[in-house]
């Protein structure tokens, strides 16, 4: 059982206190709430998408000690590694790492792009955690469809005003499971939330 701060609890609280009418699933709210509990926004209770079965399909990865690939460090820092580890599995960013760095400039790609292809092999059957870069989020599609790749859950999350929407409605035409936001909203914050709240139903 994981305890909760009194503050938080009540915070939680007040979430669920406020929320509007919705057509999500008990475990989708889990989501929407610690979500919107780390943005302070209730628009996500409607932004958020949810493929059939992708939540079951994150925590069955999760319990069975999967690899969590983030785009950036700020998605990894927000994601819980105490629960993670519980669980057998670790969170991985390469994107500062020099040779992504030399190989980025080298092939006029972003050093996102690239992180996620290094760690193709980690992603197949492992979780996608983007909550910054769009171009992260397209390279996993492009390795979905063009290698085969089948990561156990994407979570896309890019925000912003450059391809963040493209990507997101690309993401939702893969048969792939996966967690959006519609629109221009995202954010690392919520990447993270989103993996934590999954972390919370599979430990429980």
């Amino acid at each position: 059982m994981i305890t909760q701060h009194p503050i938080e609890r009540e915070s939680f609280e007040i979430i669920r206190a406020e929320l509007a009418e919705h057509s999500l699933t008990e475990a989708q709210v889990n989501v929407a709430v610690r979500v919107i509990h780390a943005t302070a926004d209730f628009d996500f209770l409607h932004l958020l998408r949810f493929s059939p079965g992708a939540v079951e399909a994150g925590l069955a990865a999760l319990r069975r000690g999967c690899t969590v690939v983030t785009d950036v460090h700020m998605t990894e820092s927000g994601i819980s590694g105490s629960m993670l580890a519980k669980l057998g599995g670790q969170k991985v960013c390469v994107i500062d790492a020099p040779e992504i760095h030399a190989a980025a400039e080298q092939a006029g790609v972003t050093r996102s792009t690239l992180a996620m292809r290094a760690n193709a092999a980690r992603l197949d059957g492992g979780i996608a955690a983007i909550g910054n870069a769009p171009t992260a989020l397209l390279e996993v599609i492009r390795l979905v469809r063009e290698a085969g790749l089948r990561p156990a859950l994407i979570v896309g999350m890019p925000v912003g005003f450059v391809s963040a929407v493209e990507s997101k409605e690309e993401l939702q035409t893969l048969n792939v499971p996966y967690i959006t936001a519609v629109g221009r909203k995202g954010g690392s914050p919520v990447a993270a939330a989103t993996l934590n709240a999954l972390l919370r139903m599979a430990i429980v």
